[in-house]
């Protein structure tokens, strides 16, 4: 689990994160929504110590990350696993290099250990005979998906996901969703989310956070989303055409 407890950040005197508590649960997707600009990215990046906050209180496990030394960060940060929005792939790597690349880092394991685990990795989000491949002969989704097998190279604890649906059809979004379902329930990692993409929130959102102008702004899960009288909330999902049928 990791907990947030009264975050603020500000950027030139902007006050972007105002005094948010959240808990994310371990073996659940924890989504954080919200329109651009109202700060879910800035609180993903302060939880993985990208930005230092202002102000709050964040525990990894019940474990205060903000007081930690530096070698204590650093046992907690090779415990995150990183899905980027871009998937972030290194073009010069072949897939296999690519997943293997935070091992390598990170590990002393030899060759043959790490491409037993890049293997796995690969088997578990379906793209066993990728390994020799480079990014330019993937689509879209098999970048994504390769983008997650990197991500849970190292058996992370936690996983943090930045809009892993960005760029991606609806059937493959949805693929996608499954895939980090399956995987969070599975190794029963604490994921967080940042999305946008509604079908996302219907589909998987364990818990969710809706984040406006910097605040939390409503908590709940995918069932209560759609039965609420938050205005501000209300606004955001039934904003297209399709979600206001669901009214």
């Amino acid at each position: 689990m990791i907990e947030v407890r009264n975050i603020s950040k500000s950027f030139k005197n902007t006050e972007i994160l105002k005094n948010i508590s959240i808990k994310f649960e371990k073996g659940k997707n924890n989504l954080i929504i919200g329109q651009s600009g109202s700060g879910k990215t800035v609180l993903m990046k302060s939880i993985v110590g990208l930005h230092n906050v202002d102000k709050g209180e964040i525990f990894f496990d019940g474990q205060p990350f903000l007081i930690m030394n530096d070698k204590q960060k650093k046992k907690i940060r090779r415990e995150i696993g990183m899905l980027f929005q871009g998937s972030a792939l290194f073009d010069y790597m072949t897939v296999e290099e690519n997943v293997m690349f935070p091992i390598t880092m990170f590990t002393n394991q030899s060759l043959e250990e790490k491409l037993e685990r890049v293997n796995f990795c690969l088997s578990r989000v379906d793209l066993e005979n990728a390994n020799k491949l480079y990014p330019s002969e993937l689509s879209g989704g098999m970048k994504k998906r390769v983008a997650i097998a990197r991500a849970i190279s190292m058996n992370p604890k936690y996983l943090f996901c930045d809009e892993p649906n960005s760029g991606l059809d609806p059937r493959t979004a949805s693929i996608i969703d499954d895939l980090i379902a399956e995987l969070t329930e599975e190794f029963q990692t604490t994921t967080i989310i940042n999305t946008h993409d509604m079908n996302s929130v219907l589909k998987i959102g364990d818990n969710i956070a809706f984040i406006y102008k910097g605040e939390l702004c409503w908590q709940g899960n995918k069932t209560e989303i759609l039965n609420t009288d938050n205005e501000k909330l209300n606004s955001f999902v039934f904003a297209t055409e399709l979600t206001k049928r669901l009214k």
